[in-house]
């Protein structure tokens, strides 16, 4: 069993994981008080160190956890775009100017078997100002401290996860791996080829197969704690279900009318872009100006035969259920990530728009509501494939150096 600290955690669906692979949960440092408190109510033995990173000096995290130290750190840390650099500091593209450095300060402090960092899948091909691989900046960081380095692209569908996500994972390992990522164990049905040569994978799950034994519920419906109100039809279905006795964070937007009679004419793959000009949204502000703007990406009507676009931290908005004429509840969104049943979100279901915010320099209530939470999680599954894979390799081709690791 390994121990686990996840930085940059957010809710902790990397976390949770590791945890659905038989590993422990030892801790988790996040900066948004909302997405610890979520953390810190589904791993209840973890101790969770809510503040900005940045701001923890080298012995404060050093005594948060040396009663317990990790075998793991995970972490997803906002770099390429995401730098934390004050002004003329440097590239903000550099990663040795972003939040990345202080994950590897994590790493230095804290020397675990295993570092394992999940990002975009554009950070393959970004580059400094000077024209240096950013991925490559980072690998070479890594082994300068003693890891070795793999990076690969996964497939959510790849492993049964309903939904077209791929990131980017990096995995440091103190010692070699011979096989460092997980096989696939599912294929997606638009892909049938892959069946012929591997009848080993079992087919994706679609959408529809996800989320169609959820309550019932239109706009305006629902609640943070309702019960079942049918059974499990399939497989994924029970897997979701197992330990719980109700249903979490079910609760549907508040559309007004007009929205929902703009949902009614929309047909499997229209978007906002293709419903009638009288019912497209208004300019802000403008006393009901039909707005010049429409988004093609923003309110599509998914197809319930295939497996979701990307959950995004801003799925609230981007999509409209394949049947009712309402966006996706949080719930939906989790189903869609391989989050259990039983994982509670914490905090409201949205918030205003944190540019916004900014904007008016109300920062105090920039939070990650529920749907930016899961939006912004590595689904579970997918961690869960990780972990495996990660632990039967490392035992397998290294039994002695695990075994002492361990002892």
């Amino acid at each position: 069993m390994l121990k686990v600290l996840d930085v940059f955690a957010g809710a902790g669906g990397f976390s949770l994981g590791f945890k659905l692979a038989g590993n422990s949960i030892i801790g988790a440092i996040e900066e948004d008080e909302w997405a610890a408190e979520t953390f810190a109510y589904n791993h209840k033995d973890a101790k969770v160190v809510v503040g900005d990173i940045q701001k923890f000096s080298d012995e404060y995290l050093i005594n948060a956890f040396k009663d317990n130290l990790p075998d793991v750190i995970l972490g997803g840390p906002p770099c390429q775009g995401y730098s934390s650099c004050i002004k003329n500091a440097g590239d903000p593209k550099d990663p040795r100017n972003s939040l990345f450095q202080d994950f590897l300060r994590v790493g230095k402090l804290f020397k675990p078997e295993l570092l394992i960092m999940e990002n975009v899948p554009g950070l393959i091909s970004a580059k400094t100002i000077s024209g240096e691989p950013v991925l490559e900046i980072m690998k070479t960081e890594l082994e300068k401290i003693g890891y070795h380095v793999y990076t690969d692209i996964l497939e959510a569908v790849r492993y049964g996860i309903p939904q077209i996500r791929r990131r980017l994972f990096v995995i440091a390992s103190r010692v070699k791996l011979e096989i460092p990522f997980p096989e696939a164990t599912h294929y997606f049905s638009d892909n049938k080829q892959l069946q012929i040569f591997d009848s080993t994978l079992k087919l994706c799950p679609t959408l529809w197969e996800a989320i169609s034994d959820l309550p019932d519920i239109n706009a305006r419906e629902g609640n943070e704690e309702v019960e079942y109100d049918k059974e499990p039809s399939n497989e994924y279905q029970y897997q979701m279900r197992i330990s719980s006795l109700k249903v979490y964070n079910h609760v549907a937007m508040k559309h007004s009318q007009r929205t929902i009679e703009r949902f009614k004419l929309m047909s499997w793959g229209d978007s906002l872009a293709d419903v009638p000009e009288h019912l497209k949204p208004y300019k802000r502000n403008s006393n009901g100006m039909i707005s010049e703007k429409v988004y093609d990406q923003n309110s599509r009507r998914l197809y319930p035969h295939k497996p979701c676009h990307t959950i995004a931290a801003s799925f609230y908005a981007n999509f409209v259920h394949p049947y009712k004429n309402r966006n996706f509840t949080a719930r939906e969104g989790a189903r869609i990530q391989s989050f259990p049943d039983w994982f509670v979100f914490k905090g409201k279901p949205t918030v205003v728009s944190h540019k916004l915010l900014m904007r008016e320099g109300r920062t105090a209530e920039k939070h990650l509501c529920q749907y930016n939470q899961i939006g912004n999680a590595v689904p579970p599954l997918l961690g869960k494939a990780i972990a495996e894979n990660i632990s039967r390799n490392y035992k397998k081709t290294y039994a002695s150096t695990w075994s002492e690791s361990q002892s």
